[in-house]
């Protein structure tokens, strides 16, 4: 089984992916993307590599029974994906916390009201196999909760469960 943990930056997917207590092997894609250099290039501008999503692809082949957490955990094959979600204001105010600047972490919060990375999901996956949880007001632990609720198939997917449209308005 593969699953994924996918979300725009901020949503605690690194953070909850920690705490999983489960069989499978948790795999921080961003730490192999960086330690096995599987990107093309680094944007100095957005402080960011533009990853090499079919080097990545190559070296998560047969890897199974795998968690599979990053921003960009959609893009690869998967039996279920959970996307975390965090309302735009708070997802903000935790990525300035954490030293983003502002353009970025304005950027990260309208991509999460315009629903971007639940839409890929939802486009790759098929939203039968597409898992949403709010994460905005759930200590990490409960969000780990939840996503081992994913894993051993306890809870119905729930894509377009989540919505943060008003930010916009």
């Amino acid at each position: 089984m593969r699953v994924a943990v996918t979300g725009t930056p901020g949503t605690g997917k690194t953070t909850a992916s920690r705490l999983l207590e489960t069989d499978l092997e948790v795999i921080h894609l961003n730490e192999v993307i960086e330690d096995e250099e599987l990107y093309t290039e680094i944007d100095e501008d957005r402080g960011s590599v533009i990853v090499d999503l079919e080097a990545a692809s190559e070296w998560l082949e047969g890897r199974d029974d795998v968690v599979i957490e990053s921003h960009l955990a959609h893009r690869f094959d998967a039996d279920r994906v959970t996307v975390l979600r965090c309302h735009p204001d708070e997802l903000e105010r935790r990525l300035l916390e954490r030293g983003e600047n502002e353009a970025k972490a304005v950027e990260n919060a309208e991509s999460e009201a315009l629903d971007v990375i639940l839409a890929g999901a939802a486009e790759e996956h098929g939203l039968e196999s597409v898992y949403e949880i709010d994460t905005t007001d759930l200590e990490p632990a409960a969000v780990a909760a939840e996503l081992e609720a994913v894993i051993r198939g306890d809870r119905e997917p729930s894509a377009g469960t989540v919505d943060f449209v008003e930010y916009l308005e």
